[in-house]
This record gives C-alpha cells, structure tokens and sequence, in this order.
C-alpha cells in the first residue's frame, strides 16, 4: 500500500491510494470514490480486491477543491460530502478518472469499480473514457440521467431497492434502453431490501446478504473481463 502522485491532462496533480497484489498482478482496477472521499472503507475495499490479484487505484477526486478529504458516515459528513461535490465538475473528475486509469494501464486490463458518486463515475468511464476493459457500478444516482450512453465495455451494475435517491424506474429506464442499445452488454442486479450504500460495512445501511451476492457477482464479472 502507498500513495501516489498523479497528474491530470489539464497538469493538475492529485494523490491516489495504491495497492498491490502479493505476486504479479492479473491486471488492474480503478476503485473510485463515494461522496467522503478516499477514506478508511475506499482503502479496505483497495486492499481487498488487491488481495484477489489485481493491482488498485483509488484517486483522490475531491483533491480538487480539498486536499486530504477523509469522511466518515454520520449526517454531517454527508453535508460536508455533498458541500464538496457542489464544487466540483463533472468532466474534471472524468479526467482524474482517466489519470488513474493511464497509471496503472501497464499491469494489464483495466477495470473501473465506483460506489456512490464513484458507481456514476464508474458508468461514464465505460462509456466516455479510454483503455477501460470493464466497469462496475455501485448506487450511482446519475446513471439514469445518462441512461441513453453506449458503452464501449461490459457493464455491471448494482441498486438497492429501497434506495431513496435512485428510483427503481430510472433504473427500469436503463435497462430498457440499454437492452436495444447497440454498445456493450450492461448487466443490471437490484436487491430487495437494500438501500444506498448497502455495500459499505461502515455505514448504517450495511446490508449484508446483498452486498455478499453483489461482491461474489462482482469478482466473477472481474475476473472474465479484467
């Protein structure tokens, strides 16, 4: 585990968390963010996939407007969170992504999972950025305001039912279009039960039976494209 400088296109620099497997990595994957930042849960999730064999990258996406941001999951490291995100713009953050990806593209294929902020992020990777060979989305809110994008990779994606902030019928309007979509297949799991942020042991919607099938859905879509 380290910490890396990387540098964006438009020459801004940014750390990211770094982890590397035991032996030599069967490729890499970029883990990006929720809205607290590159905190103790995005490190853990880093190490644990790492431990499966690929070597992880996670970049330091609020870097942009604050240096170091390491949220925790009560309600006012939400507002702060969402305070942060408001500052921030879109294709900056695509661009960091890109960063990210670029850095680690020498270990092999390379695979975007993002949670939250990071699942929207980890969407528009698949369907705006290069050298990504698969993505995997977690609770990304925006995906249904983008739904009509074609990706150029395999796609998983995960929602939790009782999600308040994603409706279950802009996740119907994904599915829909992106089943007559000529881009790359997009495969779409929604889980009964489960709210935002239902893979995080941290927080208080901690929703173990369906993070455990999205995690086992999630190496096996890793290992066949990454």
């Amino acid at each position: 585990m380290s910490i890396q400088t990387l540098k964006a296109a438009d020459g801004h620099e940014l750390s990211a968390y770094v982890s590397a497997p035991a032996g030599k990595p069967r490729g890499a994957l970029v883990v990006i963010q929720e809205i607290f930042g590159v905190n103790h849960h995005i490190r853990s999730v880093c190490d644990r996939f790492s431990a499966q064999g690929w070597r992880v990258i996670s970049p330091a996406l609020f870097d942009r407007v604050q240096r170091g941001v390491e949220l925790g999951y009560a309600e006012s490291d939400r507002t702060e969170g969402r305070a942060l995100l408001g500052k921030m713009q879109w294709p900056l953050m695509q661009m960091d992504t890109q960063a990210a990806i670029n850095a680690v593209a020498d270990a092999g294929k390379v695979g975007v999972v993002g949670y939250c902020l990071g699942g929207s992020l980890a969407w528009m990777a698949a369907t705006r950025l290069d050298g990504v060979s698969a993505a995997v989305a977690y609770y990304g809110a925006q995906i249904p305001n983008h739904a009509e994008e074609k990706p150029r990779c395999p796609v998983l994606m995960h929602f939790g039912a009782e999600d308040p902030g994603i409706a279950l019928a802009g996740v119907d309007k994904v599915r829909e279009v992106q089943a007559n979509s000529p881009g790359a297949p997009v495969e779409i799991h929604v889980y009964p039960g489960a709210g935002h942020g239902f893979s995080c042991d941290e927080r208080a919607s901690f929703h173990p039976v369906s993070h455990e099938l999205a995690l086992e859905r999630t190496l096996a879509f890793l290992r066949e494209h990454v």
